[in-house]
């Protein structure tokens, strides 16, 4: 059974396609990976377009889709709600196979959605926990990916997350609203020492965290998938220029020097600020473990492990990297083989 795992995430949507033969097989029979930037909070009117667009040549191969979601906070939507049932109707419309959404106790049918949409609201980390399982029984799972960090508890392979959604998980560590390619710098840090000098950041949208690992190389072109603030382009000299603006100055005033020291400083505390909330979900939960995946595995992940204290791995031991990126789509395709088996 070919079964596509969808992650609609307001800024990309991802897809893995499993061949689902049991539990315990579905991980060494990945098939394909894929994803697309779709900015929902403009764009959510192509969803269905994506969706085709990532199946490619698999579109009439496919026997079931699982659907987990975060698309629903875009600014597109004034409530989540509207945001989940409005991403759901889309789905429908493409889809006349089994089709269910991964829920906070697991896949729930449309019309299950209907009647209580905030239960699949950002619930895609239930999906990727899946994963997490089958590497460590006993772990903190920190899937970094382009805009957050999500921080979960794994005990006997099972999440015991103590806050369910967004709005509880931001209040228990488990919920970071930073990620590595569209945090905005500006509220990563409020002043930056640089040449004996300590200078406040300007509050505008000058640039983002992919800016920096842009300029440090710890991403590469085809990571850096998402729009820039100023609409130029995605060299080192084009993210020099915006990250000078948080400083209010430009490549005249700064050197490429003055740049790099002000990317590695920013880089060390976007660490120290995931760094926090894994030590508070270690604490609580007396875990010593991360397994990490998503986009920021390593460059952010690990070494927020490291600051941490704590020792860690990475999903590279069962995923290759492309299915580290989308392992919330994975984890719902996986969910979805599992729901149909009962």
């Amino acid at each position: 059974m070919k079964i596509a795992g969808f992650d609609i995430g307001g800024a990309n949507t991802d897809l893995a396609i499993i061949e689902y033969i049991n539990k315990e097989q579905c991980l060494e029979n990945i098939q394909h990976v894929n994803f697309e930037y779709l900015p929902m909070w403009s764009k959510n009117n192509q969803l269905e377009d994506c969706l085709i667009k990532l199946l490619g040549t698999y579109k009439n191969d496919i026997d079931a889709v699982g659907v987990s979601m975060t698309a629903e906070l875009v600014d597109a939507y004034k409530t989540k709600a509207e945001g989940v049932k409005d991403i759901v109707k889309k789905v429908e419309n493409v889809f006349k196979i089994p089709v269910a959404y991964v829920g906070l106790n697991g896949m729930m049918s449309s019309k299950e959605v209907f009647e209580t949409p905030l239960n699949v609201a950002a619930a895609n980390w239930i999906a990727t926990s899946q994963i997490a399982g089958n590497i460590e029984k006993e772990c903190i799972m920190v899937d970094i990916g382009s805009t957050t960090t999500d921080i979960i508890p794994i005990k006997n392979k099972v999440e015991c997350a103590e806050g369910r959604t967004d709005f509880e998980r931001l209040s228990t560590g488990e919920l970071v609203y930073s990620g590595t390619l569209r945090t905005n710098l500006a509220t990563l840090v409020n002043k930056i020492p640089l040449n004996d000098e300590v200078y406040r950041v300007a509050s505008e949208l000058f640039a983002i965290s992919a800016d920096i690992h842009n300029v440090l190389g710890n991403i590469n072109n085809n990571d850096f998938s998402c729009a820039t603030p100023d609409g130029a382009g995605k060299s080192k000299k084009d993210s020099m220029r915006r990250i000078s603006r948080i400083l209010c100055a430009d490549l005249e005033i700064l050197s490429s020097k003055d740049i790099i020291k002000v990317a590695n400083y920013i880089y060390t505390e976007q660490i120290r600020k995931i760094s926090e909330a894994i030590s508070e979900v270690s604490e609580r939960n007396n875990i010593n473990k991360v397994v990490s995946t998503g986009l920021g595995r390593h460059i952010l992940a690990d070494k927020a492990a490291d600051m941490a204290g704590l020792s860690y791995t990475c999903m590279d031991n069962i995923l290759t990297s492309d299915e580290c990126v989308v392992a919330p789509a994975i984890g719902t395709a996986l969910m979805m083989g599992k729901y149909l088996e009962k």
